[in-house]
Protein backbone atom coordinates (compact mmCIF):
# COMPACT_ATOMS: atom_id res chain seq x y z
CA UNK A 1 0.00 0.00 0.00
CA UNK A 2 1.03 3.59 -0.62
CA UNK A 3 2.00 5.83 2.50
CA UNK A 4 1.97 9.45 3.22
CA UNK A 5 4.44 10.71 5.82
CA UNK A 6 3.15 14.56 6.50
CA UNK A 7 4.43 16.53 8.73
CA UNK A 8 3.80 19.85 10.20
CA UNK A 9 6.92 22.22 10.93
CA UNK A 10 4.64 24.10 13.02
CA UNK A 11 4.82 28.22 12.53
CA UNK A 12 7.36 27.80 9.85
CA UNK A 13 6.18 30.42 7.47
CA UNK A 14 7.87 31.81 4.30
CA UNK A 15 7.05 35.06 4.02
CA UNK A 16 3.99 37.40 4.88
CA UNK A 17 1.21 36.80 2.59
CA UNK A 18 -0.95 39.93 0.67
CA UNK A 19 -3.43 40.51 3.31
CA UNK A 20 -0.74 40.33 6.19
CA UNK A 21 -1.12 43.92 7.39
CA UNK A 22 -5.23 43.01 8.20
CA UNK A 23 -3.73 40.83 11.00
CA UNK A 24 -1.52 43.04 12.39
CA UNK A 25 1.71 40.96 10.36
CA UNK A 26 2.90 43.23 7.24
CA UNK A 27 6.87 42.55 7.21
CA UNK A 28 6.32 39.09 8.71
CA UNK A 29 9.07 36.44 7.80
CA UNK A 30 9.53 33.42 9.61
CA UNK A 31 12.37 31.87 7.94
CA UNK A 32 13.73 34.96 6.05
CA UNK A 33 13.49 37.01 9.72
CA UNK A 34 14.69 34.26 11.29
CA UNK A 35 17.68 33.53 8.94
CA UNK A 36 18.48 37.19 9.02
CA UNK A 37 18.78 37.47 12.89
CA UNK A 38 21.20 34.59 13.32
CA UNK A 39 23.43 35.54 10.50
CA UNK A 40 21.94 32.44 8.56
CA UNK A 41 20.29 28.84 8.87
CA UNK A 42 22.24 25.73 8.54
CA UNK A 43 20.01 23.27 6.62
CA UNK A 44 21.81 21.69 4.14
CA UNK A 45 19.46 18.73 3.80
CA UNK A 46 16.52 20.98 3.38
CA UNK A 47 18.33 23.10 0.92
CA UNK A 48 19.06 20.06 -0.90
CA UNK A 49 15.11 19.31 -1.06
CA UNK A 50 14.50 23.03 -2.95
CA UNK A 51 13.58 25.38 0.54
CA UNK A 52 16.32 27.57 -0.82
CA UNK A 53 14.15 27.29 -4.13
CA UNK A 54 11.06 28.36 -3.07
CA UNK A 55 12.21 31.08 -0.80
CA UNK A 56 14.94 33.50 0.19
CA UNK A 57 16.49 32.48 2.90
CA UNK A 58 19.86 33.67 3.77
CA UNK A 59 22.41 30.85 4.47
CA UNK A 60 20.19 28.36 2.24
CA UNK A 61 21.15 28.57 -1.07
CA UNK A 62 18.78 27.62 -4.07
CA UNK A 63 19.84 23.47 -5.05
CA UNK A 64 20.81 23.36 -8.99
CA UNK A 65 18.85 20.02 -8.96
CA UNK A 66 16.35 20.31 -6.12
CA UNK A 67 15.31 16.58 -5.01
CA UNK A 68 11.88 17.70 -3.80
CA UNK A 69 8.91 19.40 -5.40
CA UNK A 70 8.79 22.70 -3.75
CA UNK A 71 6.21 25.69 -3.44
CA UNK A 72 4.58 28.11 -1.39
CA UNK A 73 0.99 27.72 -0.14
CA UNK A 74 -1.20 30.91 0.41
CA UNK A 75 -3.62 30.70 3.34
CA UNK A 76 -7.56 30.56 2.21
CA UNK A 77 -9.12 30.33 5.08
CA UNK A 78 -9.99 33.16 7.37
CA UNK A 79 -7.45 33.15 10.64
CA UNK A 80 -3.94 32.49 11.55
CA UNK A 81 -4.29 30.20 14.46
CA UNK A 82 -3.40 26.57 14.61
CA UNK A 83 -6.49 24.85 13.77
CA UNK A 84 -7.18 26.70 10.92
CA UNK A 85 -3.90 26.14 9.75
CA UNK A 86 -4.34 22.28 10.18
CA UNK A 87 -8.03 21.80 9.31
CA UNK A 88 -7.15 23.58 5.36
CA UNK A 89 -4.07 21.27 5.47
CA UNK A 90 -6.63 18.37 5.33
CA UNK A 91 -8.91 20.36 3.07
CA UNK A 92 -11.21 22.21 5.10
CA UNK A 93 -12.18 25.70 4.34
CA UNK A 94 -12.93 27.62 7.45
CA UNK A 95 -14.78 30.98 6.20
CA UNK A 96 -16.02 32.68 9.30
CA UNK A 97 -12.82 33.42 11.76
CA UNK A 98 -13.02 31.80 15.21
CA UNK A 99 -13.79 33.94 18.14
CA UNK A 100 -11.19 35.69 19.47
CA UNK A 101 -11.07 37.79 23.56
CA UNK A 102 -8.38 39.49 23.56
CA UNK A 103 -9.88 41.95 26.25
CA UNK A 104 -11.03 38.25 28.45
CA UNK A 105 -13.89 36.56 28.49
CA UNK A 106 -17.16 38.06 29.22
CA UNK A 107 -18.95 37.23 32.74
CA UNK A 108 -21.31 34.54 31.03
CA UNK A 109 -18.22 32.38 30.21
CA UNK A 110 -16.57 32.88 33.15
CA UNK A 111 -19.01 32.31 35.74
CA UNK A 112 -20.41 29.92 34.37
CA UNK A 113 -16.93 28.28 34.33
CA UNK A 114 -16.39 28.95 37.67
CA UNK A 115 -19.91 27.49 39.15
CA UNK A 116 -19.18 24.43 37.24
CA UNK A 117 -14.96 23.74 38.68
CA UNK A 118 -16.30 25.50 41.90
CA UNK A 119 -13.52 27.82 42.53
CA UNK A 120 -12.87 31.09 41.27
CA UNK A 121 -9.90 31.57 38.55
CA UNK A 122 -7.06 34.11 38.27
CA UNK A 123 -5.94 35.91 35.15
CA UNK A 124 -8.34 36.67 32.14
CA UNK A 125 -6.54 38.76 30.32
CA UNK A 126 -4.47 38.21 27.08
CA UNK A 127 -1.10 37.26 27.95
CA UNK A 128 2.20 35.26 26.55
CA UNK A 129 2.36 31.59 28.72
CA UNK A 130 5.57 32.74 30.37
CA UNK A 131 4.61 36.31 31.21
CA UNK A 132 1.48 35.23 32.97
CA UNK A 133 3.34 32.52 35.11
CA UNK A 134 5.44 35.43 36.38
CA UNK A 135 2.89 37.35 37.25
CA UNK A 136 0.00 34.98 38.84
CA UNK A 137 2.28 31.71 39.35
CA UNK A 138 2.89 32.25 43.11
CA UNK A 139 -0.67 33.23 43.39
CA UNK A 140 -1.93 30.41 41.97
CA UNK A 141 0.42 27.80 43.98
CA UNK A 142 -1.20 29.53 46.87
CA UNK A 143 -4.89 29.51 46.46
CA UNK A 144 -5.53 26.80 43.82
CA UNK A 145 -7.21 29.13 41.71
CA UNK A 146 -6.48 28.20 37.89
CA UNK A 147 -5.26 30.81 35.64
CA UNK A 148 -6.83 31.31 32.57
CA UNK A 149 -6.08 33.33 29.56
CA UNK A 150 -5.95 34.17 26.01
CA UNK A 151 -4.25 35.55 22.89
CA UNK A 152 -4.76 37.13 19.87
CA UNK A 153 -5.56 33.53 18.62
CA UNK A 154 -8.96 31.86 19.63
CA UNK A 155 -7.87 30.14 22.63
CA UNK A 156 -8.48 29.35 26.18
CA UNK A 157 -5.70 28.60 28.32
CA UNK A 158 -6.00 26.81 31.77
CA UNK A 159 -2.57 26.99 33.36
CA UNK A 160 -2.06 24.96 36.72
CA UNK A 161 0.85 23.35 38.63
CA UNK A 162 0.92 20.09 38.95
CA UNK A 163 1.47 20.02 42.51
CA UNK A 164 -1.34 22.10 42.75
CA UNK A 165 -3.71 20.20 40.60
CA UNK A 166 -3.71 17.14 39.57
CA UNK A 167 -3.36 16.51 35.97
CA UNK A 168 -6.83 14.85 35.35
CA UNK A 169 -8.36 17.53 37.30
CA UNK A 170 -6.84 19.95 34.84
CA UNK A 171 -7.99 18.20 32.24
CA UNK A 172 -11.51 18.02 33.45
CA UNK A 173 -11.95 21.55 33.98
CA UNK A 174 -10.80 22.19 30.15
CA UNK A 175 -13.60 19.54 28.87
CA UNK A 176 -16.02 21.47 30.91
CA UNK A 177 -14.47 25.30 29.29
CA UNK A 178 -14.85 23.18 25.72
CA UNK A 179 -18.38 22.77 26.26
CA UNK A 180 -19.05 26.09 27.42
CA UNK A 181 -16.97 27.52 24.52
CA UNK A 182 -18.26 25.67 21.38
CA UNK A 183 -21.66 28.13 21.27
CA UNK A 184 -18.93 30.90 21.60
CA UNK A 185 -16.51 29.19 18.89
CA UNK A 186 -13.54 29.51 20.51
CA UNK A 187 -11.47 27.54 18.63
CA UNK A 188 -9.26 25.73 21.14
CA UNK A 189 -9.30 25.13 24.70
CA UNK A 190 -5.89 24.38 25.83
CA UNK A 191 -4.43 22.83 29.45
CA UNK A 192 -1.40 24.26 30.48
CA UNK A 193 0.58 22.07 32.92
CA UNK A 194 3.87 23.82 34.69
CA UNK A 195 6.16 22.92 37.63
CA UNK A 196 8.75 24.97 39.38
CA UNK A 197 9.10 27.93 41.52
CA UNK A 198 9.04 31.37 41.28
CA UNK A 199 11.52 32.73 39.12
CA UNK A 200 12.12 29.26 37.75
CA UNK A 201 8.49 28.22 36.27
CA UNK A 202 8.48 25.51 33.16
CA UNK A 203 5.89 24.35 31.04
CA UNK A 204 5.74 20.69 30.40
CA UNK A 205 4.47 18.79 27.77
CA UNK A 206 1.89 17.37 29.25
CA UNK A 207 -0.25 19.83 27.46
CA UNK A 208 -2.82 18.72 25.69
CA UNK A 209 -5.45 20.86 23.58
CA UNK A 210 -9.73 20.58 23.11
CA UNK A 211 -10.00 21.51 19.71
CA UNK A 212 -14.16 22.29 18.44
CA UNK A 213 -14.94 19.19 16.13
CA UNK A 214 -14.08 19.74 12.49
CA UNK A 215 -17.86 20.96 11.11
CA UNK A 216 -17.17 18.77 8.00
CA UNK A 217 -15.35 15.75 6.62
CA UNK A 218 -11.23 16.59 6.00
CA UNK A 219 -9.41 14.37 3.99
CA UNK A 220 -8.01 12.19 7.13
CA UNK A 221 -11.90 10.90 7.32
CA UNK A 222 -11.97 10.16 3.70
CA UNK A 223 -8.74 8.17 4.14
CA UNK A 224 -10.13 6.54 7.30
CA UNK A 225 -13.10 5.22 5.45
CA UNK A 226 -11.34 3.64 3.00
CA UNK A 227 -9.77 1.18 5.65
CA UNK A 228 -6.50 2.70 5.61
CA UNK A 229 -4.52 3.83 9.16
CA UNK A 230 -4.80 7.48 9.84
CA UNK A 231 -1.47 7.85 12.43
CA UNK A 232 -1.74 11.58 14.76
CA UNK A 233 2.07 12.08 16.11
CA UNK A 234 1.66 15.20 18.60
CA UNK A 235 -1.23 17.13 18.82
CA UNK A 236 -2.58 15.73 15.73
CA UNK A 237 -5.71 14.05 17.34
CA UNK A 238 -6.45 17.19 19.76
CA UNK A 239 -6.26 19.31 16.91
CA UNK A 240 -8.84 16.84 14.93
CA UNK A 241 -10.91 16.52 18.13
CA UNK A 242 -10.38 12.58 16.60
CA UNK A 243 -12.29 13.12 13.82
CA UNK A 244 -10.49 10.58 11.06
CA UNK A 245 -7.60 9.55 13.05
CA UNK A 246 -7.18 5.98 13.80
CA UNK A 247 -4.36 5.94 16.44
CA UNK A 248 -2.55 8.44 17.85
CA UNK A 249 0.71 9.28 19.61
CA UNK A 250 1.48 11.70 22.48
CA UNK A 251 5.00 13.26 22.42
CA UNK A 252 7.30 15.53 24.39
CA UNK A 253 9.15 17.91 21.59
CA UNK A 254 10.47 17.73 18.63
CA UNK A 255 12.97 15.09 19.15
CA UNK A 256 10.54 12.88 20.47
CA UNK A 257 8.19 13.21 17.51
CA UNK A 258 10.75 12.77 14.86
CA UNK A 259 11.94 9.30 16.67
CA UNK A 260 8.41 8.31 16.71
CA UNK A 261 7.89 9.39 13.16
CA UNK A 262 10.71 6.90 12.55
CA UNK A 263 9.67 4.20 14.57
CA UNK A 264 6.08 4.12 12.72
CA UNK A 265 7.61 4.05 9.32
CA UNK A 266 8.53 0.87 10.02
CA UNK A 267 5.27 -0.51 11.86
CA UNK A 268 3.03 1.40 9.60
CA UNK A 269 2.28 -0.36 6.35
CA UNK A 270 0.11 2.20 4.30
CA UNK A 271 -1.73 5.20 4.67
CA UNK A 272 -1.19 8.55 6.45
CA UNK A 273 1.33 9.70 9.37
CA UNK A 274 0.10 12.80 10.29
CA UNK A 275 3.02 14.71 12.36
CA UNK A 276 3.01 18.65 13.89
CA UNK A 277 6.47 18.79 15.38
CA UNK A 278 5.57 21.81 17.73
CA UNK A 279 8.46 23.34 19.76
CA UNK A 280 9.27 25.96 16.63
CA UNK A 281 6.51 27.61 17.59
CA UNK A 282 5.71 26.92 21.53
CA UNK A 283 8.88 26.89 22.60
CA UNK A 284 10.71 29.54 20.30
CA UNK A 285 8.34 31.39 18.37
CA UNK A 286 6.08 32.55 20.86
CA UNK A 287 8.94 33.68 22.79
CA UNK A 288 10.67 35.45 20.27
CA UNK A 289 13.42 33.48 20.58
CA UNK A 290 15.28 33.65 16.87
CA UNK A 291 18.70 32.07 18.56
CA UNK A 292 16.83 28.43 19.43
CA UNK A 293 14.43 28.89 16.62
CA UNK A 294 17.52 27.92 14.63
CA UNK A 295 18.99 25.79 16.32
CA UNK A 296 15.59 23.64 16.34
CA UNK A 297 15.48 23.72 12.49
CA UNK A 298 19.08 22.70 12.45
CA UNK A 299 18.29 19.54 14.53
CA UNK A 300 15.41 18.66 12.66
CA UNK A 301 17.02 19.00 9.45
CA UNK A 302 20.36 16.81 11.07
CA UNK A 303 17.39 14.17 11.51
CA UNK A 304 16.07 14.42 7.70
CA UNK A 305 18.28 11.85 6.25
CA UNK A 306 16.97 9.46 8.59
CA UNK A 307 13.55 9.78 8.05
CA UNK A 308 14.03 9.98 4.29
CA UNK A 309 16.26 6.40 4.51
CA UNK A 310 13.19 4.86 6.27
CA UNK A 311 11.11 5.85 3.23
CA UNK A 312 9.43 2.56 0.77
CA UNK A 313 9.87 3.20 -2.81
CA UNK A 314 6.09 4.20 -2.70
CA UNK A 315 6.02 6.60 0.06
CA UNK A 316 5.56 10.33 -0.01
CA UNK A 317 7.08 12.49 2.69
CA UNK A 318 5.53 15.89 2.65
CA UNK A 319 7.13 18.63 4.96
CA UNK A 320 5.09 22.03 5.16
CA UNK A 321 3.68 24.38 8.21
CA UNK A 322 0.39 25.89 9.49
CA UNK A 323 1.16 29.20 10.02
CA UNK A 324 4.14 31.72 10.61
CA UNK A 325 5.33 33.00 14.51
CA UNK A 326 7.60 35.47 13.20
CA UNK A 327 10.52 35.07 16.50
CA UNK A 328 12.01 38.62 15.40
CA UNK A 329 8.53 40.26 15.55
CA UNK A 330 7.74 42.91 17.67
CA UNK A 331 4.35 43.96 17.24
CA UNK A 332 3.10 41.25 19.60
CA UNK A 333 3.75 37.77 20.34
CA UNK A 334 1.16 35.41 18.22
CA UNK A 335 1.14 33.90 15.01
CA UNK A 336 2.18 35.73 11.97
CA UNK A 337 -0.48 35.34 9.03
CA UNK A 338 2.59 34.03 5.92
CA UNK A 339 2.75 31.65 3.35
CA UNK A 340 3.70 28.37 4.63
CA UNK A 341 6.30 26.26 2.55
CA UNK A 342 5.85 22.57 1.06
CA UNK A 343 8.51 20.42 0.37
CA UNK A 344 7.28 16.63 -1.70
CA UNK A 345 9.87 14.04 -1.67
CA UNK A 346 9.73 10.46 -2.61
CA UNK A 347 12.10 7.87 -4.46
CA UNK A 348 9.28 8.07 -7.42
CA UNK A 349 8.54 11.61 -7.13
CA UNK A 350 10.50 13.95 -10.14
CA UNK A 351 12.13 17.08 -7.91
CA UNK A 352 10.99 20.86 -9.37
CA UNK A 353 9.33 23.95 -8.99
CA UNK A 354 5.63 24.10 -8.58
CA UNK A 355 3.56 27.55 -8.53
CA UNK A 356 2.48 28.99 -5.58
CA UNK A 357 -0.91 27.52 -4.73
CA UNK A 358 -3.78 29.20 -3.66
CA UNK A 359 -4.62 26.96 -0.65
CA UNK A 360 -3.28 25.02 2.08
CA UNK A 361 -5.43 22.29 1.11
CA UNK A 362 -2.99 21.51 -2.45
CA UNK A 363 -1.85 19.09 0.53
CA UNK A 364 -5.25 17.41 1.10
CA UNK A 365 -5.27 16.96 -2.48
CA UNK A 366 -1.73 15.10 -2.78
CA UNK A 367 -2.09 13.29 -0.34
CA UNK A 368 -5.55 11.96 -1.57
CA UNK A 369 -4.00 11.49 -4.97
CA UNK A 370 -0.92 9.13 -3.87
CA UNK A 371 -3.04 7.46 -1.67
CA UNK A 372 -5.78 6.90 -4.46
CA UNK A 373 -8.47 8.50 -2.91
CA UNK A 374 -11.16 10.22 -4.62
CA UNK A 375 -11.04 13.95 -3.75
CA UNK A 376 -13.45 17.11 -4.74
CA UNK A 377 -12.55 19.31 -2.15
CA UNK A 378 -10.39 22.45 -2.55
CA UNK A 379 -6.69 22.13 -3.95
CA UNK A 380 -4.79 20.26 -6.25
CA UNK A 381 -2.04 17.89 -6.30
CA UNK A 382 1.54 18.86 -7.18
CA UNK A 383 2.63 15.01 -7.40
Amino acid sequence: MRRVILIVLDSVGAGALPDADAYGDAGADTLGNTADAVGGLHLPHMAALGLGNLHTIRGVPPAAAPAARHTRLAETSAGKDTVTGHWELAGLISDTPFTTFTDGFPPEITDAFCERIGRKILGNFAASGTEILDRLGAKHRATGRPIVYTSADSVFQVAAHTETVPLDTLYRWCEIARELLDPHRVARVIARPFVGEPGAWQRTYDRKDFAMAPPAPTVLDRIAAAGLPVVGVGKIEDIFSGSGITESHHTEGNDDGMRKTRALMDRVDGGLIFVNLVDFDMVYGHRRDPAGYARSLAEADAFLPTLLEGCRDDDLLLLTADHGCDPTFTAHTDHTREYVPLLAWGRRVPGGPVPTQETFAAVAATVASWLGIPWDGPGESIV
